[in-house]
C-alpha cells in the first residue's frame, strides 16, 4: 500500500501536464475545458492502473507517457463523428446497431442538394399558406398503396401508439394472445396499448385463435379489433389464425374498426428474394383494413419512420391528435423517405437502386467469388491465419423475417495465436470499424453486406488486426 501511494505521488498534476509541449500540441484541437477534462479522466485511467499493479513502472516518465497515451486516444474519440460509417460484414441486413437500412444514394443526393440551405418544408407554393409537412409522403404512400389517406411519424410504435390514442382511448381493442408481441428494448404491446388509453382485450391461446374468439369478445365497448404481425418470431406447429379479410368482416359487421399493425412493411412481395410470402402494405389496404401501420425503415428500405394508412376521416383524426405533433417528424426524414418512396414508382428501379433490395438480391454464386477473392488476399498477406470458405447464411435483422435465412459464402478466419474475440475486438477498433461474426473460435465475414468499395477496406482491416500489438 505505501509502495502505491508513492508511485501515485509521481502522477503529474493536471496544471504540469497542460505546460506539456505534446499536451500543448493538441491543445488547439479542442476546446480547454474539453482538453481539461480528457487530462483528468487520463490520470484517472492511470490511476486505476497503479493501483491494480498494472502500470508495470513507477517511473515519472513511464507515468507521464501512459497519460499522454490515453489523452491522445481520448482526443481521438472526441474529435471524430460517433455516427460515423462502419464495414457491415455480419450479413444482418438491418442491424439495429449499425443504423438499419442503408439509405440509397438518391436520398443521400437529395438531402445533401435541396437541404443546405432554407427549404421547403410546409408551405404551399400557390396559396403562400401553411400546408402539411408531410403532403408529399401522403401522395406516394397513396400511389404505392392504394390507401385513401396517409401520414407518417417518426417509428412504427409511434404509429400504434397515436392511432390507438385516437381511435380507441376509453375502449376496448381486441388482440389475439399469439400476437402480443415485445419488439426491440423491452417495449411490449400490452404497455404500449395502455398508455395510449386502450383496453387490451385478448382472445385465443397463443398457438391458435379462431373466428368464433373475436365474434364472442366484441361488446358495446369495442372499438377495434387489432391484428399485429409477429415481424421477430414464428409459432410453428399447431397453430391458427384469422385472415385478414375474415377479420375485416367480422370488424365491419360489428360496426368496429380494423387496424393492421403491418410491423416491418413491404411495399413488393419480397418471396421474390426466396422468403415466405409477407404481407404487403397494398395487400392490407386491398383486404379493406381502416388503419395500416408499418415501418418506413426495414423492409422499404428508407429512414427511421412509422407509417399510417387508412380511411381519410380517420387520419384527419389522427394529424388532429394532439400528440401527433410530439412523434412528427423532420425534413432530414421526410427528404430521405420522398426520395427512397420515388423509387418504388417503378418496382425496377427500386430493385436496382434501393440497398437492402440490392443486398437480398445478390446470389450465392457472385458471393462466392467475392468470398474467395477476400480469402486468398487475406492468406497471402498473413500467412499465420488460418482462413477457408465455408457455406453459411445471412439474416434480415431487426425483428423482420425471422427464422427465415438466405443462403451465403462466409470467410471463416482463424489462428493460432489470437482467439476470434480478441481478432473480432482489432476489427472493431480498427478504421473504419469492421462488425463480423464469432462462431466455434473463428471470426465470420460475410460479403451479402460489405458495399461496393468496401472489399479492399475489408481486407486491409483483417490484416491489421493480426499485426496489431498484443
Amino acid at each position: 500500500m505505501a509502495a502505491d501511494h508513492r508511485i501515485l505521488r509521481n502522477l503529474p498534476s493536471i496544471a504540469s501536464l497542460l505546460e506539456d509541449p505534446e499536451v500543448a500540441a493538441v491543445a488547439g484541437q479542442i476546446p480547454r475545458p474539453v482538453l481539461v477534462d480528457l487530462l483528468r479522466r487520463a490520470v484517472g485511467g492511470v490511476r486505476a492502473l497503479v493501483r491494480r499493479g498494472a502500470c508495470g513502472s513507477a517511473e515519472p516518465e513511464v507515468l507521464r507517457a501512459a497519460i499522454l497515451e490515453q489523452l491522445a486516444a481520448g482526443v481521438r474519440e472526441c474529435t471524430r463523428p460517433h455516427y460515423r460509417r462502419v464495414i457491415n460484414a455480419t450479413g444482418i441486413v438491418l442491424h439495429t446497431g449499425l443504423g438499419r437500412a442503408v439509405l440509397p444514394a438518391r436520398a443521400l443526393r437529395q438531402i445533401q442538394e435541396e437541404l443546405g440551405g432554407y427549404s421547403l418544408l410546409q408551405v404551399d407554393l400557390d396559396t403562400g399558406e401553411r400546408s402539411k409537412r408531410d403532403e408529399r409522403i401522403a401522395w406516394l404512400l397513396r400511389q404505392l398503396t392504394g390507401a385513401p389517406a396517409a401520414t407518417v411519424v417518426n417509428n412504427n410504435a409511434a404509429a400504434t401508439f397515436l392511432v390507438l390514442s385516437t381511435v380507441a382511448r376509453g375502449r376496448e381493442v381486441i388482440v389475439s394472445r399469439g400476437q402480443l408481441v415485445e419488439i426491440g428494448g423491452s417495449f411490449r404491446l400490452p404497455e404500449v396499448m395502455a398508455q395510449s388509453g386502450a383496453k387490451l382485450v385478448e382472445v385465443g391461446t397463443t398457438n391458435r385463435t379462431h373466428p368464433a374468439d373475436y365474434e364472442r369478445a366484441i361488446t358495446n365497448q369495442t372499438a377495434a379489433i387489432l391484428r399485429v404481425h409477429p415481424s421477430n418470431y414464428r409459432i410453428r406447429g399447431f397453430t391458427a389464425e384469422v385472415g385478414l379479410r375474415e377479420l375485416v368482416e367480422i370488424a365491419h359487421r360489428h360496426n368496429v374498426l380494423m387496424i393492421d399493425d403491418v410491423g416491418a412493411g413491404a411495399l413488393l412481395d419480397f418471396s421474390c428474394f426466396g422468403f415466405e410470402p409477407e404481407p404487403t402494405l397494398p395487400e392490407s389496404i386491398a383486404a379493406g383494413a381502416d388503419l395500416v401501420t408499418a415501418s418506413a425503415d426495414k423492409l422499404i428500405g428508407g429512414p427511421q419512420g412509422g407509417i399510417i394508412l387508412g380511411r381519410e376521416d380517420l387520419i384527419q383524426a389522427i394529424r388532429k391528435n394532439p400528440l401527433a405533433r410530439m412523434v412528427r417528424v423532420d425534413k432530414l426524414t421526410l427528404a430521405a423517405l420522398e426520395a427512397t418512396l420515388m423509387l418504388f414508382l417503378d418496382q425496377a428501379v427500386a430493385l436496382a437502386e434501393v440497398p437492402t433490395l440490392r443486398i437480398l438480391r445478390r446470389g450465392v454464386e457472385e458471393l462466392g467469388r467475392q468470398a474467395e477473392r477476400i480469402a486468398r488476399a487475406v492468406a497471402h498477406q498473413v500467412p499465420e491465419a488460418e482462413v477457408v470458405v465455408v457455406d453459411g447464411f445471412s439474416q434480415m435483422g431487426s425483428g423482420s423475417l425471422p427464422g427465415q435465412d438466405l443462403p451465403t459464402r462466409l470467410v471463416a478466419i482463424g489462428s493460432p495465436s489470437v482467439d476470434a474475440g480478441r481478432l473480432a475486438a482489432r476489427l472493431r477498433q480498427h478504421e473504419p470499424p469492421v462488425f463480423a461474426r464469432v462462431h466455434r473460435d473463428r471470426v465470420l465475414l460475410d460479403p451479402r453486406t460489405v458495399l461496393e468499395g468496401e472489399e479492399d477496406l475489408l481486407i486491409e482491416a483483417c490484416v491489421a488486426a493480426f499485426r496489431a500489438a498484443p
